[in-house]
């Protein structure tokens, strides 16, 4: 069988890189034996940059993608988008080696407006033509939204329907949420992806007391948000049929990552999946095995 490459999304050590920096979070990413991340909500600030290209080099360790917006996620945001910012973040590519980039979401000023939303895929489309021209491919990552019906079709599959260069970064949990089966979806968007988020699905603990049944508000809060996200393997997903759907679709980068980790410290949290994924039986995805 062919092997990918295990990652992580450092979106969830954004407050690792603004205490220790870049350059340590990616030793302490290779000393749990991870071989790539995927850069996201990490400022791209010229040292930043210049850290990462080192730590790549003296970790090996792949700048698997980078992240940007293709417009503001809200009118006037600050940030770097790839409306505004396409030469530098091109450029950002380039010294980092890089050939993915990805969109987090949607502009949250367009989400239920299907006119807008359509517009947006528009461009999106034409500016995975542009990267195309530098040698970059652009993917679009999904969550839950993507899962809400226009005229009786997803929005996911309008925006599969209406591009063919715009590539999909599946994030198996937000698709579980979404009420879909990962394996299912990943399997419909054969070769339309090369990222997939390895992200664990999980029922927390209903923890209620004396005061919650006084106000029936405060017991239904906890009632109807027991639902976590949960390190890879300590969760109720079929991690092992995932990664075998997104082998036999075309993915190369498997990127853990988990939206919050409860109080926990993130490189823990990492660790254990780390651990998990070895006794699933991917050890030799970790340290330096090569994407096949």
């Amino acid at each position: 069988m062919k092997n990918g490459k295990i990652g992580v999304q450092m979106m969830m050590l954004k407050d690792k890189v603004m205490e220790i920096g870049v350059y340590e979070t990616m030793r302490k990413i290779y000393e749990l034996g991870y071989r790539a991340v995927e850069v996201s909500q990490i400022p791209m600030t010229s040292e930043n940059v210049a850290d990462l290209k080192k730590a790549s080099q003296d970790f090996d360790i792949e700048i698997a993608a980078l992240s940007a917006p293709l417009e503001p996620m809200m009118p006037g945001m600050p940030g770097e988008t790839l409306a505004n910012d396409f030469d530098k973040i091109v450029q950002d590519c380039k010294i980092l080696d890089c050939s993915f980039l990805r969109i987090g979401m949607l502009p949250l000023n367009i989400m239920g407006d299907k006119d807008k939303i359509m517009e947006f895929i528009a461009k999106a489309e034409e500016m995975a033509h542009r990267l195309a021209d530098q040698g970059i491919e652009l993917y679009y990552h999904t969550h839950h939204v993507e899962f809400q019906k226009f005229d009786g079709v997803y929005l996911l599959d309008l925006i599969k329907n209406n591009t063919t260069k715009l590539g999909f970064e599946l994030d198996v949990h937000w698709i579980q949420r979404a009420g879909e089966n990962p394996v299912d979806i990943i399997t419909q968007y054969k070769d339309r992806i090369s990222l997939l988020h390895l992200k664990d699905y999980r029922i927390g603990q209903l923890d209620v007391n004396e005061e919650d049944f006084k106000d029936m508000s405060k017991f239904f809060h906890k009632f109807f948000n027991l639902i976590e996200f949960a390190e890879v393997g300590e969760g109720n997903m079929n991690i092992p049929a995932v990664i075998d759907a997104g082998l036999a679709s075309g993915a190369k980068y498997f990127l853990v990552e988990q939206d919050d980790t409860y109080g926990r410290d993130p490189f823990d949290c990492l660790e254990i999946s780390a651990q998990n994924l070895r006794k699933l039986g991917y050890a030799d995805w970790f340290e330096a095995a090569a994407v096949n």
